[in-house]
């Protein structure tokens, strides 16, 4: 009951807070759409999959897992929903599914009225975003729902006194795979037994890109034979860093491409002023004149992960503040070296490339611009370090195996 109504306030909030936040207003505005998009895409004779994520990054996380499982049923449709706008907004036209939605809040009515609709054969929760009544609801139906990529920590609701109801949820998982040997030690203490370490399928999913076509032609006029800096999912305490060395680093063979997270217009137009290089943005883009240009400002979405592959060097945001650290594995898989910032604590991947010596993590500008012209001056430490985040990635892929593996024998 406690928790129930912990939902509803929490949705009320959050209705008032939409007002003055327009990706709140979106979320809000989609979960009241959603029954409606359900009733008119689906019908009571279709045979679904339910594929739930929080938001982008637990998206990219499950995905070769979900296409996996559309191959080995081509005749079910594939339901994908998403709490967060940041992914239902990006993805909403994922071709991975045949109907993707907000997924409601956890009420009971709205479990009942959801799993009514949908009915899905086969469930997948990826990572973490547990929610009990919907699990309730296909428990007490009889339901296959299996947890992938779930990555646990002691200080969780799960394993303290006053978790029980998100605790007992776990319980409604047929089989949760787990990223590590920690989180399964986890459940096996609260009795959950039915668990299998299987890693990170991000690992898989990183690898893929390996496999399309990466090129971009405006990306490698611009590199123009030069070294490349690629700088990911920046925030401003790292641009900071960032353009601090650009202006006083003297090479006019080192290219550089950064790529911030927020693109509003204000934030990459202070981020262009703070460079007194050469400097154009992707939405003024000239390719007649990109390469004379030392910096490239890529103020649009969804090229990050292709532009690594032109990369010497990476840079990934989020850990020098404490807004999170972004995905490092994308550059990774390139084999190059990467920068961050120190705050990585939650980051299981980052503490083992530091420790291998393919990463560095960085806490002053100082430290930052060492450790960057140090990767530009030395192409030795340069292409070591890149190839051990190369064999890392190699290393830890084959998650998917063993969760397909899974699901076709049961």
């Amino acid at each position: 009951m406690i928790y129930n109504l912990g939902i509803r306030w929490a949705s009320f909030l959050l209705k008032l807070a939409s007002r003055f936040n327009h990706k709140l207003q979106l979320g809000v505005q989609g979960r009241a759409e959603t029954f409606q998009i359900l009733k008119d895409k689906l019908k009571p004779e279709d045979q679904t999959l339910w594929f739930h994520c929080a938001s982008l990054g637990e998206y990219e996380q499950g995905l070769p897992v979900f296409q996996e499982i559309k191959k080995t049923y081509p005749n079910h449709k594939a339901v994908l929903t998403f709490f967060s706008p940041s992914g239902y907004e990006i993805r909403k036209n994922s071709p991975i599914a045949d109907v993707v939605v907000y997924l409601p809040w956890d009420t009971p009515l709205n479990a009942k009225k959801f799993i009514d609709l949908v009915n899905p054969d086969l469930t997948l929760f990826v990572k973490y975003d547990i929610w009990p009544n919907y699990l309730k609801e296909l428990k007490t139906r009889g339901k296959r729902a299996i947890l992938i990529s779930a990555l646990f920590r002691p200080n969780q609701a799960y394993f303290k006194w006053y978790g029980n109801v998100i605790k007992e949820a776990l319980f409604a998982f047929e089989h949760i795979f787990t990223q590590d040997a920690n989180s399964k030690d986890l459940l096996k203490k609260i009795g959950y037994e039915k668990a299998t370490i299987s890693g990170d399928t991000r690992f898989d999913r990183v690898s893929q890109q390996l496999n399309i076509d990466n090129h971009l032609p405006y990306i490698e006029t611009f590199k123009n034979n030069r070294l490349c800096v690629v700088a990911g999912s920046t925030w401003p305490e790292g641009e900071a860093f960032l353009a601090e060395f650009i202006n006083s680093y003297s090479n006019e063979y080192v290219s550089y491409i950064i790529a911030p997270h927020n693109i509003k217009s204000e934030q990459i137009q202070k981020l262009k002023a703070s460079i007194h290089k050469p400097t154009m943005l992707f939405s003024e883009m000239e390719e007649s004149s990109l390469s004379n240009q030392q910096v490239f400002i890529v103020d649009t979405i969804g090229i990050l992960s292709k532009i690594y592959s032109v990369g010497d060097i990476a840079y990934v945001g989020g850990a020098v503040g404490t807004t999170g650290l972004h995905n490092t594995l994308e550059p990774a898989v390139f084999g190059i070296p990467i920068i961050i910032g120190s705050h990585y604590d939650k980051f299981p991947e980052a503490h083992d490339m530091v420790d291998l010596g393919g990463m560095f993590s960085i806490k002053t500008q100082e430290e930052f611009s060492n450790q960057l012209k140090n990767l530009i001056e030395n192409e030795s430490l340069r292409n070591n370090s890149g190839a051990i985040n190369k064999r890392y990635i190699e290393k830890n892929k084959g998650a998917v195996i063993q969760i397909m593996d899974y699901i076709r024998k049961y």
